[in-house]
């Protein structure tokens, strides 16, 4: 009889947008981050810092990977993300390590805000990786403040500096994201310095993004189509992509039998619809009607209504 495991550090898989069928890798408390973004879907940053450190035990983290992954589950990525900032995690590479020599079947990507890649060290840390998904809202440092909240020690030209260093000794990928908040980073003349960034950052490709689901602040609107294209268009010769919805027709494999428990999971760090987790488990309409109903009845969920539809949060 099969042992049930209930993981604290890893969640998923994730149907996501940019990375196909993810499982997740969270390395620190909830919202511990260096930003505190008004757009971010995980709420406010309750723990704003740069102080790297170990924030959750390593030695727990490669014992869950190691049992998840020696079930040989269908992947297209183990993905740092979660909750907040994984850099902060002192002990990345260390992980990552651990992964390509082990499991080095499994593509990695790292999620991250940039802030800390002006360390060498951090750079040093996460070289092995296959994909980093960096972020970078904005050059002028009162719209950076105004968008991402930062923690009082960083400052906007230390990422971009650092971004332009890791982007010339990194031989992976690399997925740029700008989210673009209307009226605010989208004028001509932030652009025009986004523009010249990129151009020195040379990602391997622009991701443009725009509200999906409900963000930390209720007044933030999503950017429309035509504008994000009007902004793409902009940007040539530079590739870019306007992030669409998830779209891969998979049936997951799921963590463990309790789903109730890996449905909290992934609600725990980003509010889903039904339909995002109708793709998670592979479930019925009906079977995740009767869950989130038990949820929303137990007050471990509540909703958040938001134009693309009806999402669910933790409590």
């Amino acid at each position: 009889m099969e042992i049930e495991v209930e993981y604290k550090y890893i969640f998923g898989p994730v149907p996501s947008r940019r990375l196909g069928l993810s499982l997740g890798i969270d390395l620190v408390p909830f919202k511990t981050c260096t930003l505190d973004c008004i757009y971010c879907e995980c709420g406010s940053t309750n723990n704003l810092t740069n102080i790297r450190k170990e924030f959750v035990p390593t030695d727990e983290v490669i014992s869950e990977l190691n049992h998840y992954l020696n079930q040989n589950p269908k992947l297209d990525y183990l993905t740092f993300s979660g909750s907040g900032e994984p850099t902060l995690h002192t002990s990345i590479g260390i992980i990552i390590k651990f992964i390509k020599n082990k499991y080095p079947k499994y593509p990695i990507a790292l999620l991250t805000n940039s802030t800390l890649l002006y360390q060498k060290k951090l750079r040093e840390e996460i070289l092995d990786i296959d994909l980093i998904l960096p972020s970078l809202d904005a050059v002028s440092e009162n719209i950076f403040k105004k968008i991402n909240r930062p923690c009082n020690k960083i400052k906007n030209n230390k990422i971009i500096n650092g971004l332009i260093k890791f982007s010339k000794i990194f031989k992976g990928k690399i997925w740029l994201e700008i989210f673009f908040v209307p009226g605010i980073n989208d004028t001509g003349t932030e652009l025009k310095k986004i523009k010249s960034v990129l151009k020195k950052i040379n990602p391997d490709i622009v991701q443009l993004n725009s509200l999906d689901r409900p963000g930390t602040e209720n007044w933030i609107k999503k950017c429309d189509y035509k504008k994000m294209q009007e902004i793409s268009n902009y940007l040539k010769p530079i590739k870019t992509e306007i992030i669409a919805k998830y779209n891969k027709n998979n049936s997951f494999i799921k963590i463990n039998n309790d789903t109730e428990n890996q449905i909290i999971a992934v609600i725990k760090r980003r509010p889903c619809t039904i339909e995002d987790i109708i793709k998670m488990t592979g479930l019925s309409n009906e079977q995740i009607d009767i869950i989130i109903k038990k949820l929303l009845k137990n007050k471990k969920i509540c909703i958040i209504n938001q134009d693309r539809g009806i999402f669910y949060r933790l409590v």
